[in-house]
């Protein structure tokens, strides 16, 4: 029997359950690809209390208050619109409404 791979991202979910990480030139790859992504960096909330930073490599580390990285986990950007999955399990999306301006779970995050 044939098992099927579907990727979606840095990591390969296979049809058993399990995940497997992607390919090296596919991982390099995104991350050349991400590296020029006009989105990628930090952005923080007015007053600086959550700071969320989108990483190259397809992750995303936030930070909230004297918290260090207190939600890490990965993110696509499609067009203005993006989706996050965090590591714990919980989904968020969020829109770029211009080039320095990110709202998402009903915040406003500016381009630091």
């Amino acid at each position: 029997m044939l098992g099927l791979i579907f990727v979606r991202g840095p990591w390969a979910a296979v049809a058993s359950g399990e995940a497997a990480p992607a390919s090296k030139p596919e991982q390099q790859s995104m991350e050349k690809t991400m590296t020029q992504h006009p989105y990628i960096g930090m952005w923080v909330t007015d007053g600086g209390h959550i700071r969320h930073e989108l990483l190259p490599n397809g992750r995303y580390d936030e930070a909230r208050g004297t918290r260090k990285s207190a939600y890490q986990g990965r993110y696509e950007i499609k067009g203005d619109h993006i989706d996050y999955w965090d590591d714990t399990g919980f989904t968020a999306d969020g829109r770029f409404v211009d080039k320095d301006t990110l709202h998402h779970g009903g915040m406003i995050f500016r381009r630091q």
